[in-house]
C-alpha cells in the first residue's frame, strides 16, 4: 500500500559504507519521498587500516563474514550516535534510518546481491526503526539491484536545467542521465554502472606506494599513460552492453598494469576510469548540458581534469549545484528509507532493470521502550 508522506516530516537518517572502503558517511535529511528534500547535518566516520583489511578479506563471501558484519554493524551505530550528537538531535526525532550495509558480492546475473551488516542490531543498538536489505527485491524482480541513487539524484536535479548526466564516482562509477521532461516518466531517468571508480587506483597505491589513495591525484598528474594497455582496458564488452548495468567492485582488476612504474599505473588507471565515463555518454537518449560529479573522485584534480577533455561539456562537483557530495550516497538511503515505508518505488525499469517499478526494504523496528 502506498502512503503519503506529506505532513510527516521528521528526520529521516542514511548510512552508506562504499566500495572505497574508506569508511561510512551518515547523513540527516528531511523529505516527503518525492521531490521535497531539505538536507541536514552530516558526519563520516573513517574506517581504521584494520577495519579496511577485514572488510577486504569477506569480499566475494570469503571469511569470517558474520563477523565482520556484527563489527560493521556496531560501527555504523557508532557513527550514528556521533551524528546526532553533534546534530544535537534526540533518537526520537528520527523516524527511520536507511542501512545499506556493505556490498561484499554482487552478481545479479546469478540473482545474487550480498550487503552484510545486521538491521535488526542496528535498531536495537540505536533505538530508531531500520529499513534495510534495499537491493533484494529489486533483484529479486529481475533487477541489477544497483544503482539505487539516481531517484533521489533526479529529485534534487528537478529545477536544474536538463539533460544533464550526474556521475559518482567511489570504488565503482555510476552514471544517471536525467532527461529534460516530467521526472515521473521512467524514461526519463536513465542509470548505469560505468565501469571501475577509485578501486582500481586505490588498490594500486596500496599495494605499491603503501597509501589507501591516489592523494589529490598526485601521482597520477606525474605519470604517463600507457595507451597500449589503456586499450586493452577498454577492451571488454561490458562497456558495449546495452543499459541498465552493473559492477561488482572486482570486476576489474589492477594486475594488467603489473610492470609499470608506481606513476604510471596510477595515471593508466586514472584515465581508464575517465575513458569508461566518457563512453557512457554513447547510451544516453540525448546529449547532455552538463556532467556533476559526486562520490570521492571529484576530489581528484587529475580525474577531473581528464573528463573534462573527453566529454567536452562543463564537468563539475555536484557543490557548484549546492548538493553535498561527500555524503550524497547516505543522504539516498535515507530518502530510499522514506520512500520504502511509503510503498514507493526505490528502482524503475530504466534505472535497474527490474521488470515494474519497485518498492523494497525490510523493515526492523526499534526496540519497544527503546526511548524511554
Amino acid at each position: 500500500m502506498v502512503r503519503s508522506l506529506d505532513g510527516e516530516r521528521p528526520w529521516a537518517l542514511g548510512l552508506m559504507s562504499g566500495t572505497s572502503l574508506d569508511g561510512i558517511d551518515a547523513a540527516l535529511i528531511r523529505s516527503d519521498g518525492l521531490r521535497q528534500v531539505t538536507m541536514g547535518a552530516s558526519f563520516s566516520l573513517p574506517y581504521e587500516p584494520e577495519m579496511r583489511r577485514r572488510l577486504r578479506s569477506v569480499l566475494g563471501g570469503r571469511g569470517p563474514v558474520e563477523e565482520v558484519g556484527r563489527q560493521l554493524t556496531l560501527r555504523h551505530a557508532e557513527a550514528v550516535r556521533r551524528l546526532l550528537a553533534e546534530a544535537a538531535v534526540a533518537p526520537e526525532e528520527v523516524r527511520v534510518i536507511g542501512f545499506h550495509g556493505h556490498t561484499i558480492l554482487h552478481r545479479p546475473q546469478e540473482g545474487r546481491t550480498w550487503q552484510i551488516g545486521d538491521g535488526a542490531l542496528l535498531a536495537a543498538e540505536t533505538g530508531i526503526d531500520v529499513v534495510a536489505d534495499l537491493r533484494g527485491n529489486d533483484v529479486a524482480l529481475g533487477g541489477e539491484g544497483a544503482p539505487l541513487v539516481p531517484l533521489y539524484q533526479a529529485a534534487l536535479a528537478a529545477e536544474l536545467e536538463r539533460p544533464l548526466a550526474v556521475v559518482n564516482i567511489g570504488g565503482v562509477a555510476n552514471v544517471a542521465w536525467i532527461g529534460p521532461g516530467d521526472l515521473a516518466g521512467e524514461d526519463e531517468v536513465i542509470a548505469f554502472d560505468t565501469g571501475p571508480g577509485n578501486a582500481l587506483v586505490n588498490d594500486w597505491v596500496e599495494q605499491h606506494g603503501g597509501e589507501p589513495l591516489d592523494r589529490n591525484g598526485a601521482l597520477a598528474a606525474a605519470g604517463r599513460v600507457d595507451e597500449g594497455l589503456l586499450a586493452r582496458l577498454l577492451d571488454n564488452s561490458y562497456f558495449e552492453r546495452v543499459p541498465p548495468k552493473s559492477l561488482d567492485r572486482d570486476d576489474f582488476s589492477a594486475l594488467p598494469a603489473a610492470g609499470l612504474s608506481l606513476e604510471d599505473g596510477a595515471t593508466t588507471l586514472t584515465a581508464f576510469t575517465a575513458a569508461t565515463i566518457a563512453r557512457a555518454a554513447g547510451h544516453f537518449p540525448a546529449p547532455v548540458r552538463r556532467w556533476l560529479i559526486t562520490g570521492g573522485g571529484r576530489h581528484n584534480p587529475t580525474l577531473m581534469a581528464m573528463l573534462a577533455e573527453r566529454l567536452g561539456v562543463p564537468v563539475e562537483p555536484v557543490e557548484a549545484v549546492g548538493w553535498q557530495g561527500d555524503v550524497l550516497e547516505a543522504q539516498a538511503f535515507a530518502y530510499l528509507a522514506l520512500r520504502s515505508l511509503a510503498g514507493l518505488p526505490l528502482t524503475l525499469p530504466t534505472t535497474t532493470g527490474v521488470s515494474r517499478p519497485a518498492s523494497g526494504g525490510l523493515l526492523h523496528p526499534a526496540p519497544e521502550g527503546a526511548h524511554a
